[in-house]
């Protein structure tokens, strides 16, 4: 054998090992926030989340329908017992959640998350 065709070679076995792993996707962490509601108050399972998309995994623990509003996006009403998702894209900064039902927020349904 020739010292070109065995170089060829070498060159040719280092690309096969080389990009499968440049070839990956970066994988991007999603990013899942429980939503208790109840009388009149939230229990989120983070209070600081990483920006980007974020899935809230609403569940209606209390004894009236609540809704989530969050960055002025608003999920579907959840009845008493009922769960939904409500995902949202977030920037960095405090972006104030509250339950637009008339009179929850007043009485106490609201908070701050912190995105990072």
């Amino acid at each position: 054998m020739s010292r070109v065709p065995i170089a060829l070679l070498a060159v040719l076995a280092s690309l096969l090992v080389a990009v499968p792993a440049t070839a990956r996707p970066s994988a991007v962490k999603a990013t899942t926030v429980i939503v208790k509601m109840k009388e009149f108050k939230f229990i989120l399972s983070k209070t600081k989340v990483p920006h980007g998309k974020v899935t809230f995994k609403l569940v209606d623990i209390g004894k009236l329908a609540h809704d989530f509003r969050i960055a002025g996006k608003t999920s579907k009403l959840i009845q008493p017992g009922k769960t939904g998702t409500f995902v949202v894209a977030l920037t960095k900064g405090k972006h104030v959640y509250n339950c637009p039902v008339p009179g929850h927020t007043a009485a106490g349904m609201k908070g701050v998350l912190t995105v990072t």
